[in-house]
């Protein structure tokens, strides 16, 4: 009897890799030509990432800054969902970057549902923010995380593949 292989998709990121990526920012902020003598402040939350400058320009930059060091710290850019720019008074500029952690809803459904479509000896189910995905072949499941690195790239959230045992 055979006994059925798992793994998990999910959309996560690395909670200390992003502190250090912020801190990056920090550091480069401190000492760049461009933002000497500008107000800027970079803040990690544990649900999102907020800018405050003293222009929209150097707003627009520090996201830059912030995508740069992240993609260099090995996360992925769809973490980060931006804000407009909004004006926070006393001449101050604030943006803010929620990021996104778990599998929405609405995407765990087509995951499964192209599980269910392409790979019949496969299951797909949906647990909180995960996606479990079992089979009895290990080529079959090889198959499937094949086929959602390439379904992945249209999705708004970056795909981890975890637990595969």
């Amino acid at each position: 009897m055979a006994s059925t292989i798992s793994f998990d998709v999910v959309s996560e990121f690395d909670r200390q890799e992003m502190v250090n990526a912020i801190d990056q920012v920090r550091r480069e902020i401190a000492t760049r030509y461009d933002f000497k003598g500008a107000k800027v402040q970079v803040d990690l939350t544990d649900k999102d990432v907020t800018v405050v400058t003293d222009s929209e320009m150097r707003s627009a930059a520090v996201q830059d800054l912030v995508g740069t060091k992240a993609v260099r710290r090995g996360l992925s850019l769809k973490v980060f969902d931006w804000g407009e720019i909004q004006p926070a008074g006393g001449m101050t500029y604030k943006q803010v970057a929620v990021l996104r952690q778990g599998l929405p809803e609405d995407i765990a459904k087509k995951i499964t549902k192209l599980i269910r479509d392409e790979y019949p000896k496969c299951k797909g189910q949906i647990q909180g923010g995960a996606v479990r995905v079992s089979g009895k072949s290990k080529d079959e499941l090889q198959q499937v995380i094949t086929r959602l690195k390439e379904e992945g790239e249209g999705y708004p959230v970056a795909l981890q593949f975890k637990n595969y045992r």
